[in-house]
């Protein structure tokens, strides 16, 4: 008697990029396998907005640039996320087209309660297994914290929850994002 497969093949990164999925759909490719994704709050959107127009300012003419949740970041060759906000470096004017990266400088993950475990857990670990990434941040809006963590050599990281308040110093860009900016209302 034969047996079936019952499990669908992995994906890869390059298939996944291939699938053009309706406007309205934002998914991920997770170890293989499509992973839709909710929207976000309106807080969430908020905070997003506040903390990529900071970097779009502090970064104007530093060959470097930030990027929303369109552009996805290939972290392995079974996986895409798609960070709130990445931060490229150097000259990518040739890759106009590409839907994903490999070469993040920085990458910033604003929490929401259906997604925190996954953003703190595998995401986090992808993101520190690419050699480009300096600065990882995740954001919380309920409690309005920031934890920042930095590359402080091949294979060290340095780890902070920051202080309620405190603003956050990105050491590799030579910027600081305000605390209050970071989580302004208006």
């Amino acid at each position: 008697m034969a047996t079936r497969n019952l499990h669908a093949p992995l994906l890869t990164a390059e298939e996944f990029l291939e699938i053009e999925f309706p406007s309205d759909t934002k998914a991920e490719l997770d170890n293989g396998v499509i992973r839709m994704m909710a929207g976000g709050t309106r807080r969430h959107a908020e905070i997003q907005g506040n903390i990529f127009n900071l970097l779009r300012n502090a970064l104007r003419g530093s060959g470097c640039k930030p990027f929303g949740r369109d552009l996805g970041v290939r972290t392995n060759g079974l996986a895409i996320r798609y960070p709130d906000i990445t931060v490229v470096c150097g000259n990518q004017s040739s890759d106009d087209e590409s839907k994903a990266i490999g070469d993040p400088r920085a990458v910033v993950e604003v929490l929401s309660p259906s997604t925190r475990t996954i953003d703190l857990g595998t995401k986090l670990l992808e993101y520190r297994s690419i050699p480009s990434v300096a600065t990882i941040i995740f954001v919380d809006p309920l409690l309005e914290t920031v934890r920042l963590i930095e590359r402080t050599g091949a294979a060290a990281w340095s780890d902070s929850d920051l202080s309620p308040g405190q603003d956050v110093p990105l050491t590799d860009l030579d910027i600081t994002l305000p605390h209050g900016e970071i989580f302004a209302r208006d």
